[in-house]
């Protein structure tokens, strides 16, 4: 159910964004630690994964609670859902993390700033993330970089303590 979901939910965005979730799997890079998934009547509504890994933000390590995986179903998109993220502040504060962080693509950006707006979250521009690619082929670099829109969630530590970097190494593939 939850690849279905995903295909439907990612496909719009072009048949490479659902490619990963064929034949029943239902996470695209890195596996999730955890899942937040709301239901509805009609089935799967909104999810998003977690985990928890070491990242190197300039020259200092730093566990976080990445973010990703993060989808609603399309007749649902504009209804505020996405103000769910704050649900998981408790499973977050759990997992002891000082910052949730998370990559969104720039098209995105409305959509993230609207959320922004109350101080539950920071974006960070003009940072590139490093990571490992999930499907590695001998032909092709097993690592990518690029920049996307950073968003940082205060959980442990107020944001002021983000560390200073202009590059964020995943230490593994994207969520």
């Amino acid at each position: 159910e939850l690849s279905e979901f995903f295909r439907k939910s990612y496909g719009p965005t072009g048949a490479f964004h659902a490619k990963p979730f064929e034949g029943g799997r239902s996470w695209a890079g890195a596996r999730p630690e955890r899942r937040a998934i709301a239901y509805d009547s009609v089935g799967i509504a909104s999810h998003m994964g977690v985990l928890r890994r070491f990242i190197k933000v300039g020259e200092t390590d730093l566990l976080v609670a990445e973010l990703g995986l993060y989808a609603v179903r399309p007749d649902l998109e504009r209804m505020g859902i996405a103000h769910s993220v704050g649900a998981l502040t408790p499973t977050l504060r759990e997992l002891g993390v000082p910052f949730a962080f998370g990559t969104v693509r720039h098209a995105m950006r409305n959509h993230v700033e609207r959320y922004c707006q109350n101080g539950m979250a920071s974006i960070l521009t003009g940072v590139r993330v490093r990571s490992s690619i999930a499907e590695v082929n001998p032909d092709l670099p097993s690592t990518r970089t690029e920049e996307p829109l950073v968003v940082i969630f205060p959980v442990g530590r107020p944001l002021n303590e983000w560390p200073p970097g202009t590059l964020i190494e995943r230490n593994g593939s994207e969520l």
